[in-house]
């Protein structure tokens, strides 16, 4: 059956306890009456019908008790892996968490130390550092380099000379947030390598992995980087593709015999299990049903793309990086001459957008904003539209 997703249509989400819509007056100070929430990484279309009926099937039954299911469930992270991304991961090396978050978390307690050094590349999604530092760990921060296309680079060099000796973890995300970059097959072998050389532990968080716009190609890093499996944690969910983030299950993939061990111990510590709305939205995901929905949200999101990114490129002294996946914009306002402080003023109070304030998402990230460009289209023209008239005086 095929299907036709309307992501044009406008729905109003004020008022539904959707923390985009309803927190940003407090966070922001952007009205919600006609601001436009740009921050909070979920989208603003309906979501897909095999959900629905997914949900619906749920309610039929009218028992929310104890549940099986969740080797199925499993097998259908394993199929869509392998059909989506030519990754074969065994179901018996899988674990189900509360969300990425809580994986991530779990990691750090599971394979690090109070007082150990945990090493990210900054700018990247903010959530990496509160969950270290929340953790009683530390923050090794090795700043992305941005090359003569505008893309970021790791500098593993740079990074190599500052090590300390205390650094146990690597936290990598692949696709990168906030800057949409799809790393390549020799950025990960090399980074892969590294890991090696330095006794880490890689965790690699692959939530975006299904958001990559037309002409790239995400490789995951058990395929990029092979030997690295026996120091390898992988994280995927379908929660960022298919906007389910409030069901809260995120999915731990270890190929590592000893790290697996490890892992199981902790979970079974802290008796934590799956829940039966999140096991049955990504059983309902992970179908040919719930692909042909992503490859048609995909392209949606690349005409927004589009349209975002030129829009941004006729304000003087504003640089937009080109976007590989995910739906997050990542602009750059250094050159406009002005200090973030009215930069952010213009954008909240003139504008009225509430986008993501890079400076959260560590060092390099300190003149940019990240931009949530999944909603409808009319929604994203409008917020270039008046972006463009909050600079409007610039020459």
């Amino acid at each position: 059956m095929t299907i036709h997703a309307d992501f044009d249509r406008l729905i109003d989400r004020r008022g539904t306890n959707c923390a985009k819509w309803d927190a940003m007056p407090k966070v922001y100070g952007v009205p919600v009456e006609d601001g436009i929430p740009m921050w909070v990484a979920d989208m603003d279309f309906s979501a897909a019908e095999v959900l629905q009926d997914a949900v619906r099937g749920l309610l039929e039954k009218a028992n929310y008790g104890y549940f099986t299911g969740e080797s199925e469930m499993k097998d259908a992270v394993a199929w869509w892996m392998k059909s989506r991304h030519g990754w074969s991961p065994d179901p018996s090396h899988m674990f189900s968490t509360a969300g990425l978050g809580n994986a991530i978390a779990i990691c750090l307690q599971t394979y690090t130390d109070p007082g150990d050094e945990v090493i990210i590349f900054t700018p990247v999604y903010h959530e990496f550092t509160n969950k270290i530092v929340n953790a009683g760990r530390v923050v090794k921060e090795s700043p992305l380099v941005p090359g003569e296309d505008g893309m970021y680079r790791m500098d593993l060099q740079s990074l190599e000379s500052a090590l300390s000796g205390r650094e146990k973890m690597l936290l990598f995300c692949s696709p990168h947030n906030p800057a949409g970059r799809v790393w390549t097959v020799e950025e990960q072998k090399e980074l892969a390598a590294f890991c090696e050389r330095h006794d880490l532990v890689l965790v690699a968080d692959e939530i975006h992995h299904d958001l990559v716009l037309p002409g790239h190609t995400h490789v995951p890093m058990p395929v990029a980087a092979p030997d690295i499996a026996e120091r390898l944690i992988m994280l995927t969910s379908s929660s960022k593709t298919f906007n389910t983030a409030g069901s809260r299950l995120g999915t731990v993939t270890i190929p590592g015999t000893m790290l697996r061990a490890r892992f199981s111990d902790a979970l079974t510590a802290l008796n934590l299990s799956p829940n039966l709305l999140g096991c049955v939205l990504t059983r309902a995901a992970y179908t040919p049903q719930g692909a042909e929905w992503v490859d048609q949200l995909v392209g949606y999101l690349d005409g927004n793309r589009a349209a975002f990114l030129d829009a941004m490129g006729q304000i003087p002294g504003v640089r937009a990086m080109p976007m590989q996946a995910t739906y997050l914009a990542w602009v750059d306002f250094s050159n406009t001459g002005m200090e973030m402080k009215e930069v952010l003023r213009r954008v909240n109070e003139d504008a009225r957008i509430a986008p993501s304030v890079g400076a959260e998402f560590g060092k390099g990230g300190e003149t940019c904003l990240r931009f949530n460009i999944a909603t409808p289209r009319a929604r994203v023209e409008e917020a270039a539209t008046r972006l463009q008239a909050a600079f409007s005086d610039l020459q």
